[in-house]
């Protein structure tokens, strides 16, 4: 889950704890081109106050002015569609051919949004499944996301917790980086037990912590929506955290540093108890190659190849760093 998702349920939930009226609304379906994609969430309170997206922008002022002249009317979950007739696609401001279904939801404690939260800061993924003739909602631990289906009779959902981004070292480059991982709604902690790097290094949004590297990677207990970057170029820091970060279910792990040095480091992982196939997952040297030399450049580099990852793209090796350098020398 991105923070704007997190940002419109915790809202949800200061709407009704606060027992103001409000609805949910998520995009269901999606048919040709559509600005957001299945799972996009928009919430409007009370006098059409809105938090988050489903399109943009024209397909949410049709839903606040309808707030701001009927106010909440629905009892039940409704499911609406926008963009059928070309006329509707020009005015919603939805692409040629696009089509959007929507699920309204009218919202009340027992919809379980405090408790889907409860869950979610725990580190928990979460299935929430809307029972659409009664607007009755439950709520199971899973150890998949399978993302959105809609039947004639449910609308479940996937919710996770955000993607985290533990980076070894605060040096300059990890400034750069936490703030575009930041900017891409990453939650994102900054290990380093070195005072010198520690004492003047401030960035608002960042967890700091000055505990030795494996036993942050240890603590976070890093799961599948979680990535490593090492950055420090010192081997009794960096090599620490990946000797754990590489045991676990985190999607991307990685380390700065030569061909040479990432080879050697190689080396030094498979003295301890670390499988060839858990040494593989390495990413080494790090980024996508665009030419980057200064720390800003290779920070979008490396963020950049972490979100490729992510979202599941392909890597094709001409995209590497080690491929288009060796590339070079040939």
């Amino acid at each position: 889950m991105d923070s704007v998702d997190l940002e419109v349920l915790k809202t949800c939930a200061l709407w009704l704890s606060d027992g103001k009226q409000c609805e949910l609304i998520t995009v269901v379906k999606t048919w040709g081109s559509s600005p957001r994609p299945e799972g996009s969430m928009l919430a409007i309170g009370e006098g059409g106050l809105v938090v988050g997206s489903v399109s943009g922008g024209c397909i949410e002022d049709d839903l606040i002015q309808q707030v701001q002249e009927h106010g909440f009317q629905r009892k039940l979950p409704e499911l609406l569609t926008y963009g059928i007739t070309a006329d509707q696609a020009h005015r919603f401001g939805l692409p040629c051919g696009g089509t959007i279904q929507l699920a309204v939801e009218p919202l009340a404690p027992e919809s379980r949004v405090a408790d889907l939260l409860q869950m979610l800061a725990q580190h928990r993924l979460v299935r929430r499944t809307l029972e659409l003739a009664s607007g009755s909602v439950s709520l199971i631990e899973v150890t998949t996301d399978h993302g959105l289906s809609l039947t004639s009779t449910h609308l479940s959902t996937t919710h996770g917790p955000r993607w985290r981004l533990l980076v070894i070292g605060a040096g300059q480059m990890s400034r750069f980086l936490a703030s575009i991982a930041l900017g891409l709604e990453f939650e994102v902690t900054i290990c380093d037990p070195r005072e010198e790097y520690t004492e003047t290094w401030h960035l608002p949004g960042v967890r700091l912590v000055h505990e030795m590297p494996d036993d942050v990677v240890v603590a976070m207990q890093l799961d599948s929506r979680s990535a490593v970057v090492a950055l420090t170029h010192d081997p009794k820091l960096d090599d620490m955290a990946l000797l754990e970060a590489l045991k676990t279910d985190a999607f991307y792990v990685g380390a700065i540093g030569s061909r040479l040095n990432n080879t050697k480091r190689r080396e030094r992982l498979a003295l301890f108890d670390l499988t060839a196939e858990q040494i593989a997952r390495l990413h080494g040297p790090v980024g996508i190659y665009i030419g980057s030399k200064t720390p800003p450049e290779i920070a979008v580099s490396i963020m950049a190849e972490i979100i490729a990852i992510k979202n599941q793209v392909p890597q094709a090796s001409v995209m590497s760093v080690l491929h288009a350098k060796q590339s070079q020398l040939t």
